[in-house]
């Protein structure tokens, strides 16, 4: 068969699965790439010196990755690519909490701390500590004890301790529990405002948009249980910069909190009172989901 420009998307389609099995899923995934990439080349009259630099930016982007920087999901989050399968993958009903993006600064295996633990190993002169806590609870408003909070941020100083050689191993990072209650709590300090990196192929991203590397300050959580979906989330401080312009487009309305005063008695400078709702999981979602 002759290839031609108006026959090339049907014959990349029509070769799938020839030569070996594949299935529905993934003739659906790539039956979608392949017409929306011959889509958008045809869109832009892509041409081979850019294609050729389109080559060279994917295997620099690969060369950037390392155990500390996994630079595609910043690619991605730049994009807008992983907040939207985040809303893909995790629809919201009623009271449940939304979920947001995971972000590339998240390390497995923190230390598992006691309620009302702190996560601050080191401290910085200009810190406010604050003092979190609130309830998990499922769409009924039912309590949920032995929820694990995996929760970790950036220092005063705008870096996370992976990306700051100055840090303690694990600082600002921490596993903690619910109570009988539902009720968690931890001590850590105000998250700030601070650029994702803007160097390496992240930068050239950023500036081929024409746009800012800058992130409102916030707190992560991953909250996980049996039978529960896995939430992973944030809170963002109200007053903070970026709040409106996140470079990654991963603020919602629903996950924006006071970061308030913190009463007498209670030894931080801030306290912020935060509940979560997490969605059960019907039995053959979790059978598939494993």
């Amino acid at each position: 068969m002759a290839i031609t420009l108006n026959n090339i998307t049907d014959v990349v389609i029509g070769s799938l699965g020839e030569n070996g099995e594949i299935d529905a899923r993934q003739r659906e995934i790539m039956t979608a790439l392949i017409k929306h990439l011959h889509a958008f080349c045809k869109d832009v009259n892509l041409q081979h010196h850019e294609f050729l630099a389109a080559c060279d930016y994917l295997a620099r982007a690969g060369q950037t990755c390392d155990d500390k920087r996994q630079e595609f999901i910043l690619l991605g989050d730049i994009l807008g690519v992983e907040v939207l399968v985040d809303m893909l993958s995790n629809p919201v009903q009623g009271s449940e909490s939304e979920s947001t993006v995971l972000g590339p600064f998240y390390r497995e295996n923190p230390p598992v701390l006691p309620k009302g633990a702190s996560t601050v190993q080191m401290d910085f002169p200009d810190q406010e500590t604050v003092y979190f806590e609130g309830h998990v609870r499922d769409a009924d408003g039912t309590p949920l004890a032995g929820v694990i909070l995996d929760v970790w941020e950036d220092a005063p100083n705008g870096l996370y301790e992976n990306h700051d050689p100055d840090q303690p191993d694990f600082n600002l990072r921490g596993r903690f529990e619910t109570d009988e209650n539902g009720h968690y709590a931890f001590r850590a300090v105000r998250p700030v405002p601070y650029p994702i990196p803007d160097n390496e192929t992240a930068g050239e991203l950023l500036r081929f948009m024409g746009h800012h590397p800058n992130r409102p300050g916030h707190m992560h959580f991953i909250l996980s249980k049996d039978g529960f979906r896995p939430l992973i989330s944030q809170i963002y401080d109200s007053s903070s910069a970026w709040l409106d312009n996140d470079s990654v487009f991963a603020v919602k309305d629903s996950l924006v909190a006071d970061f308030k005063p913190a009463p007498d008695g209670m030894d931080t400078d801030l306290h912020v009172d935060f509940d979560f709702t997490m969605k059960r999981v019907a039995a053959e979602d979790k059978i598939a989901a494993e």
